[in-house]
Order: C-alpha cells, then sequence, then structure tokens
C-alpha cells in the first residue's frame, strides 16, 4: 500500500443519483481517488466488508473499476464481488448486495446520460439494503471530500476477462457471471412458462440502446424465453452506446419507435437504459407512459406469481401523474407521494409499507430490490398479457375504461443556461400563494405549493422539491429542476389532466394538454427566459 498526498476539489457534492460530471473531469488526476477515498473513510463497516462492484460499461469505466479495487484493497475490504468485463446493471448490483449480504456496493454509471471521452460518468454508493444511499451518507462523503489531504491505493491489477477468486494483498476480488444470479431472480418471480408459450404466437422487440442490459436480454428473452434473435436489437454494449443516446424516449429510442409504430409491428416493445434501471414499453402504434405503466402494473400485479397475493400499497415520485393513486385506492391500498430520487422508496419497501413503486422518468419496481429494475417491469407486462390474453392495446384500453386516463408528458429543456432555470423556478414560486382561486383559459388553480415530504417510517423532512399547480378539473403542472445533468441545468415541466372513465380516452396527448402547458408558460415566462421555442424532449 501507498499513501498519496491531494488537495480536495470543491465539486464533489453528489445529487439525486450519485455524483455525476464529464467524463474528463472524472479523468483528472486524483478526481475519482478522493471521492471514493471520501466514501471509504465515511463508511467504516467497509473495512473487513463486502463490495460488489460494476458498471455500465460506459467510457472509462474498466479504468476506475481497476483504480477502486486497489483503493479497496488498501482500505481494508475483504472481498470485492466485481462483474466480468466489469459490467452489472444497477438492479443486478441492488440484488447482488441483497442475495450475498454484502455491506454495498458501487455502481459507476451515469444512466441514461451519453457516454464516450466527451459524454459523461458517473458513481453512485449503494448501502446494505441495495439501496442508494441516503443523504446522511452522501452529505457525510462531500463534507469529507471538502477536507480529504491524502489516499490509500494496493499494489497489483486483476483480469476482468476471467471468471473466478484472483487477490490484491490479502482482499479476494470475485469475478462473477454478471447476469446468472440476476436472471434466476426473474425466473423465480415470473411465470416463464406462460411468457415463453406467449411469445410463440406474438412477436417482440427490445432495445437494449447499445447500453448494459444486451447480456441480460440475451440470456433472459433469448435463451430463457424464446424470443428469437430478430427481437433483441443493438444488444452489444459500447462505451459510447453506439454513439447514441441511451434514454428510452421517443427521441433517443427512435428506431425502436419506428419499428412499432411501422405497418409490420411487431405485438410487443420495450427498451431500457444505459445502467438497465429506466424502461418504456409500447404495442403497435401505442406508447405507454412511464405513468401508465405504473399503473397498470399496480393494477394487475396479481397476476404474476411472485404477487399473487395483492400489494401492500403503491408510491410514486411527486412528478408522476396520479394514476396509480386511483389505483391504490380501488384496490384499498395505501398511495405514497415522494420526491424524485428513488432513496426515497427505501424505507417504505423495507417497512413493508409498498410492493410496487415508480418514477415517470421511466422507472419501475418492486420490493425484490432497492432500485429502479427495466427488465422487471419488461417481464411484469408480458406476464400480464400472458395471463390476460390480450394485447397491449386491450389492456391499456380497459383500464382507462375502468380508472379514467391521466393524459400526461414531461417536456424536458436540457441545458439551457442555470441563471434562466433558477429564475423561471424563482418567479413561480414568488406566485405560488396568491395563484390559488386564479382563472386561466377556462381552468381554475385550486392550489399550488412548493412539495415538502414527510417521511412516515423515519419522521425525515425534505422540502423545496417541486413547485406544484392543481386545477379544480383534476389537471396539475410541476416544475422542477433536474440533478442528473452533467451540463448547464434540465428544467423539466410536468404536465397532466384527468379525463373521466366515462370520457375521450383518445384524444391527442399534446393537443390535450396545450391548455395547462400554456398557462405554465405564461405564469413563468419559460420559453422567453430560457430562450427555447420548444423542450427539447417531449415523453
Amino acid at each position: 500500500m501507498r499513501i498519496v498526498s491531494t488537495t480536495p476539489f470543491t465539486d464533489q457534492k453528489p445529487g439525486t443519483s450519485g455524483l455525476r460530471k464529464r467524463t474528463a473531469v472524472f479523468a483528472q488526476p486524483h478526481y475519482l481517488e478522493n471521492f471514493v477515498q471520501s466514501l471509504f473513510d465515511v463508511v467504516e463497516a467497509l473495512r473487513g466488508g463486502t463490495l460488489v462492484l460494476g458498471g455500465d460499461g460506459r467510457f472509462h469505466n474498466d479504468v476506475a473499476i481497476a483504480t477502486i479495487i486497489r483503493m479497496a484493497a488498501a482500505n481494508g475490504v475483504t472481498k470485492v464481488l466485481v462483474g466480468q468485463h466489469g459490467i452489472l446493471s444497477t438492479p443486478a448490483v441492488s440484488h447482488l448486495i441483497r442475495h450475498c449480504g454484502a455491506t454495498g456496493g458501487i455502481v459507476l454509471s451515469a444512466s441514461h446520460n451519453p457516454g464516450g471521452p466527451d459524454g459523461d460518468f458517473g458513481i453512485k454508493y449503494n448501502v446494505e439494503n441495495g439501496g442508494p444511499a441516503p443523504t446522511s451518507v452522501t452529505d457525510a462523503v462531500f463534507e469529507r471530500s471538502k477536507l480529504i489531504d491524502e489516499y490509500r491505493m494496493a499494489e497489483g491489477a486483476v483480469s476482468l476477462a476471467k471468471l473466478g477468486e484472483q487477490r490484491v494483498g490479502d482482499m479476494v476480488v470475485s469475478v462473477i457471471d454478471p447476469v446468472e444470479d440476476y436472471a434466476a431472480l426473474m425466473e423465480s418471480l415470473f411465470d416463464f412458462d406462460a411468457i415463453r408459450d406467449w411469445l410463440t404466437a406474438h412477436s417482440m422487440a427490445f432495445d437494449a440502446m447499445h447500453a448494459v442490459t444486451g447480456p441480460y436480454a440475451r440470456k433472459i428473452f433469448g435463451q430463457r424465453l424464446g424470443a428469437g434473435k430478430a427481437a433483441l436489437m443493438n444488444c452489444d454494449p459500447s462505451a459510447d452506446f453506439g454513439g447514441g443516446h441511451p434514454d428510452p424516449n421517443p427521441v433517443y429510442a427512435r428506431a425502436l419507435f419506428d419499428r412499432m409504430f411501422g405497418d409490420d409491428a411487431p405485438d410487443f416493445g420495450a427498451a431500457s437504459d444505459g445502467d438497465g434501471d429506466r424502461n418504456i414499453v409500447l404495442g403497435r402504434g401505442v406508447y405507454v407512459s412511464p405513468s401508465d405503466s405504473l399503473a397498470v402494473i399496480a393494477a394487475n400485479a396479481h397476476l404474476v406469481p411472485a404477487y399473487r397475493n395483492g400489494i401492500a400499497g403503491v408510491a410514486r415520485s411527486m412528478p408522476t401523474s396520479r394514476a396509480a393513486d386511483v389505483v391504490a385506492d380501488s384496490l384499498g391500498v395505501p398511495a405514497f407521494e415522494t420526491p424524485t430520487g428513488w432513496k426515497y422508496f427505501g424505507n417504505l419497501l423495507d417497512a413493508g409499507r409498498i410492493t410496487v413503486c415508480g418514477e415517470e422518468s421511466a422507472g419501475t419496481s418492486s420490493d425484490h430490490v432497492r432500485e429502479k429494475d427495466g427488465l422487471w417491469a419488461i417481464l411484469m407486462w408480458l406476464n400480464i398479457l400472458a395471463a390476460r390474453k390480450q394485447t397491449l392495446t386491450e389492456v391499456l384500453s380497459e383500464h382507462w375504461a375502468k380508472h379514467g386516463r391521466h393524459y400526461y408528458s414531461r417536456h424536458d429543456y436540457e441545458e439551457v443556461d442555470a441563471d434562466a432555470a433558477r429564475f423561471v423556478m424563482a418567479k413561480l414560486d414568488e406566485q405560488l400563494a396568491e395563484l390559488p382561486g386564479r382563472a386561466l383559459h377556462g381552468e381554475t388553480i385550486s392550489a399550488a405549493d412548493s412539495f415538502t415530504y414527510h417521511d412516515p417510517v423515519d419522521g425525515s423532512v425534505a422540502r423545496n422539491q417541486g413547485l406544484r399547480v392543481m386545477f379544480e378539473s383534476g389537471a396539475r403542472f410541476v416544475m422542477r429542476l433536474s440533478g442528473t445533468g452533467t451540463s448547464g441545468a434540465t428544467l423539466r415541466l410536468y404536465l397532466e389532466a384527468y379525463e373521466p372513465a366515462d370520457g375521450d380516452h383518445a384524444q391527442d396527448l399534446q393537443r390535450r394538454l396545450s391548455v395547462i402547458a400554456a398557462i405554465a408558460n405564461e405564469l413563468t415566462g419559460l420559453r422567453r427566459t430560457v430562450l427555447r421555442d420548444a423542450p427539447s424532449v417531449m415523453s
């Protein structure tokens, strides 16, 4: 072991999904090492503990993994479980932590952000329950990073290509199959026989977007469920995601959307993102919003073997549409509204308050892990279709006929000037108290606030989690600044309008939401202030 002198960086405060920066920032001397040493200094249980380590295969992953292994050995970690070639999806890391009783795990990913030398990189720590580290841990790591003056580094190297055990000093490094344990978990949850039968009579398309889920899709959809090679798109992981943007939405998953809206579309389509925690699902000519996907999964979970006894409750992030709330009410189970960030679901899951949870940003999961899980959500849909013996369109139409439709869309203004974005938020914030009762474009505002979350399990409070404006019609809009970008600011506008069960569920989405969008723009001066005529992405 050697001790390396260093000086602090001032910008190592983790966001809701860990520390994310441009790849070049992480590649500069001492940057990654400072953050990792701060983590080891704060999480004392890692000394003598087991660490799970892996990432989504993006550029710089291999270099970072080699560094972290050497630092783990120097800081007294007993064992590291690392995916072959450094590959592990985020939900697979969560499962391995729980399955192996590990102390925690490090995920190297910037999720749905682009990769490559000019792209983004990220690092996140997951605690012993498999979920993202709580704010108490990430804040402590940040405080330590501001004081750090040295880090520890062991000598030695391992081959990530070779399965089996190796050593760095006294520490065991176990290079494992990244897919096998996770695939076994999925097979224990779902009726693979029923899905296999459904796939013999129906076609599907899955787009891995040149990201981490490619090997998982080949093992699960291809080998275990019998989907043909033609069903699997872009399943070779790439350090720059094939030059694409691994975010499953109508813009960046254009190849899948073109296929699903084409003349000879498969019966079912799906995609996952860079690290495997997000998903989208489609039918022939139909895109299911993540909010609707959560609601349909909650309503039909009893059809899946692992959830045949029903669900304890449902949770959604605050910006996610209220469709899941309606389902929870019909089932007689509680519904929880949390801030954005998967860590807020952890307490509810550990306490048994909920079984299913999700975010509008294409993340859905259950109590089987403590992360969002893209492939799990896709398998839920396949199992539901197999059990109901219906098409996706039929399932969605019957759901709306029973529960009503929440027309919903997210408008992202990406990489806008940070000061302009803050000005937009401040302008709306200062109006909140006077908005209730105001009538605009035929809609009357019923309430407006800055969302505060009171955790019902540990009593903690999270304030200023987004600005909400609600209308008497059941419509609303939400605005918040995202913490997942690495350049400028991303301002998100969430639009929602409710159509009752006996209403018209076939309206054009953006036209149905246009009045709420106009009100949001009028109140905030959004487009004028950020100098954009339209959102970067509408999903």
